[in-house]
């Protein structure tokens, strides 16, 4: 990649942003937090589905927000959103402010998706390097495996007792780092194609939807990529800290665990163009599919055991690293750049259906166990797998 380049300049930003937005020390005992509140598996299940209705309100307008008025501006919008959800937690005892904190996480969360990818690829293009495009995911996408490496270990040790003391000093210092993320945002330049979009916001949508309809297969490929993710990483990682305990490991031990599996997921990331140059990018999102849903079987059938839970826990977080960058590249290789960020964020519409349905539908059979839930996850993640995906032609 071209140094001295926006592109450059804005990959180096970002990916301190997702750093600093990444210190949420609470995450290696998020799910132990919400049982010593009170919750229990099917709760957890329901703030998941209120994140998704966040999402799925959101992802429409905020594309067009970006779209019109450029990334940094929905950059600025989602941070402050995100630290009043981060926030949020450190008062919430009862069920609804859980849920609330979760529907403006996601609600948040959109004021970044698609407008991260428009970003990034817009900026590539001014340099001619859209074809690093996946690379450049990867680097950013890599931030937050390296923080975790040190989060994990710092958060789970503080949180050794899991008594309320301990929650609410990680929920304030992940506040604080939120707050340093916000400054790296200031400082975020718009691509001169970028942002300045003037067309009415129903025109923009259906201009949007006619890209989808004209190629087909970037939808195919995120119903792909959706229906892997959400079995194999969404669901399984607000179970894997029980599934830890249960087989046995102590709760410090999980601050290592995640350490570890960080950073096999940093180099993963960060060695996308290396893997993309020895297997086509369609074959290698058929290879980590496969290994999600063996995972999530052997998790299935048996997670009494330790080393069986470790294994799964590392090969989702190599599914994790990998997917989307490549997915990334094959997708904005076909979205126009006018109506980039409003495509994206129709698609991720389509993934919050997807949410729903499936959290919904675990959640109904999350009080009968492990087995049958992580089953039923395999085989979601199975069918995403052997959906078709077709590289754009060239």
């Amino acid at each position: 990649m071209k140094k001295n380049t926006l592109a450059s300049y804005n990959i180096q930003l970002l990916f301190w942003a997702e750093i600093f937005g990444n210190f949420r020390f609470i995450q290696p005992v998020l799910t132990l937090f919400y049982f010593a509140r009170g919750l229990d598996e099917t709760r957890i299940l329901l703030i998941m589905t209120f994140f998704s209705i966040g999402v799925l309100l959101g992802e429409l307008p905020t594309g067009v927000i970006a779209d019109r008025f450029g990334a940094k501006r929905a950059f600025l919008i989602g941070s402050v959103l995100s630290i009043l959800a981060h926030g949020l937690l450190i008062f919430a005892f009862d069920p609804w402010v859980f849920f609330a904190s979760s529907f403006l996480t996601g609600f948040a969360a959109t004021f970044f998706s698609g407008a991260d990818e428009a970003l990034i690829y817009e900026s590539l293009k001014e340099s001619n390097e859209e074809n690093l495009m996946d690379r450049a995911m990867g680097q950013i996408g890599s931030a937050r495996f390296i923080v975790s490496i040190f989060v994990v270990i710092i958060g789970a040790f503080l949180a050794k007792d899991l008594n309320e003391n301990q929650f609410r000093l990680l929920l304030m210092l992940g506040v604080f780092f939120m707050l340093i993320q916000f400054i790296f945002l200031l400082f975020i330049k718009n691509p001169p194609n970028q942002g300045g979009v003037r067309t009415p916001m129903v025109k923009q949508v259906i201009e949007g939807y006619q890209a989808i309809r004209k190629t087909p297969q970037v939808l195919w490929m995120f119903i792909n990529i959706s229906l892997v993710f959400i079995p194999a990483v969404a669901i399984f990682e607000k179970f894997d800290q029980k599934l830890l305990v249960d087989a046995g490991l102590p709760v410090y031990g999980i601050g290592i665990v995640y350490a570890v599996t960080a950073l096999i997921g940093f180099v993963a990331a960060r060695s996308i163009g290396w893997m993309t140059k020895r297997v086509t990018r369609v074959q290698l999102l058929f290879i980590t599919g496969i290994l999600a849903v063996l995972s999530l079987t052997a998790a299935a059938l048996l997670h009494t055991h330790l080393w069986t839970v470790l294994l799964a826990i590392i090969l989702l977080k190599l599914v994790s690293a990998i997917r989307y960058p490549v997915y990334s590249q094959l997708a904005n290789d076909i979205i126009p750049s006018n109506v980039r960020a409003t495509t994206i964020s129709l698609l991720s519409i389509l993934d919050s259906v997807f949410d729903l349905v499936i959290f919904t539908t675990v959640s109904g059979i999350a009080p009968f166990g492990f087995m049958p839930m992580f089953l039923v996850c395999a085989g979601i993640a199975l069918i995403g797998t052997l959906i078709p995906v077709r590289q754009a032609s060239t």
